[in-house]
């Protein structure tokens, strides 16, 4: 599952990240702990640790003393808007530079988005 270049804790944040902006996770659900994450994918408990103390200092997760880990109410918004916030900086900023450079016009983009889309 975790097999990426980036550090296990960043690959465990993204999952659960992922997790919650799919729905997978909804607000006030209980995430496994670090002990089961550290049995289940067979890793360190302190690597699962770190990687929800970044989710807790993001406010993506709460812990409830003495209970285990939640995801935090507003978790998913909060995650969408700094993905959109994201993808407009990755993604479309750079192809409207582009789009200028080859003179293709706003219209025309959004034609062939609207062409790919397909019916709704």
């Amino acid at each position: 599952m975790f097999d990426g270049r980036d550090p296990l804790y960043v690959q465990i944040a993204d999952q659960i990240r992922s997790d919650v902006l799919t729905g997978a996770l909804r607000a006030e659900e209980q995430v496994m702990s670090t002990t089961q994450y550290a049995t289940t994918f067979r890793i360190n408990p302190a690597t699962a640790a770190k990687a929800f103390t970044e989710l807790v200092d993001e406010g993506v997760l709460y812990k409830r003393r003495g209970i285990g880990m939640f995801v935090a109410e507003g978790a998913r918004e909060q995650l969408l808007a700094q993905r959109r916030a994201s993808f407009f900086a990755e993604v479309v900023e750079p192809m409207l530079e582009q789009a200028r450079v080859l003179d293709i016009g706003v219209d025309e983009i959004v034609d062939k988005l609207r062409e790919k889309e397909g019916p709704r």
